[in-house]
C-alpha cells in the first residue's frame, strides 16, 4: 500500500479512538471565521481541556462509521471542525455556543454526547446547562438555606429573651 493510504488509515483509527473515548464530540462549521477568531476559539477550548481539530470529512465519516455513530455521518458536509471533551460532556457545546453568540460565522452542527446524537437545537439547549461546579454550588446553597434560617431564628429568639430580661 502507498504511504498516503497508510497515513489516512492511521488518522481514521485516531479519530475513531477519540470518538469512542470522548464524553462529547461537537461538530462546528467554522467557515467565515478569521484566523484570529479561530485562534481565540482554540484557546478557549484548550483552557477548558477540550481538544479542537479539523479533519477531512471523508476521514471523519469513516471513523464515525467505525465507531458506530452513523447519525454523525450524514451531517458532515462542508468545512467542519470537531471538539472532543473527555471530562465535561457539556463543555464543547457551551464554549462553541458562547463563541457563536459573539461571532455569527460559527455554527453548531451536530454532536455526540455520552453516546447520544444531538442536533443543533439540542446542542444549544445543552449549552445552557450550568457547569458542574455551578450546579453543585446551587445544591449546597439549597441544602444550607433551611439550616441557616433555623439558626437565625434561634438567635433572634435568644436575643429577644435577653432583651426582655434586661
Amino acid at each position: 500500500m502507498s504511504k498516503a493510504v497508510e497515513t489516512k488509515k492511521g488518522i481514521v483509527a485516531e479519530i475513531t479512538e477519540k470518538l469512542q473515548n470522548s464524553t462529547a464530540a461537537v461538530v462546528v462549521d467554522y467557515r467565515g471565521l478569521k484566523v484570529e477568531e479561530v485562534t481565540e476559539l482554540r484557546r478557549k477550548f484548550r483552557e477548558a481541556g477540550v481538544e479542537y481539530k479539523v479533519y477531512k470529512n471523508t476521514l471523519m465519516k469513516r471513523a464515525a462509521e467505525n465507531a458506530g455513530m452513523t447519525d454523525l455521518v450524514e451531517s458532515l458536509v462542508g468545512p467542519n471542525a470537531v471538539a472532543f471533551s473527555y471530562d465535561d460532556p457539556v463543555a464543547p457545546a457551551r464554549i462553541a455556543s458562547d463563541f457563536a453568540k459573539a461571532h455569527k460565522n460559527l455554527e453548531l452542527r451536530v454532536g455526540i454526547v455520552e453516546g447520544a446524537f444531538y442536533n443543533e437545537d439540542k446542542l444549544k439547549e445543552l449549552a445552557d446547562v450550568p457547569s458542574r461546579e455551578v450546579l453543585i454550588a446551587k445544591l449546597l446553597g439549597s441544602l444550607k438555606a433551611p439550616v441557616s434560617n433555623f439558626a437565625y431564628l434561634i438567635q433572634a429568639i435568644a436575643d429577644q429573651k435577653a432583651g426582655e430580661e434586661a
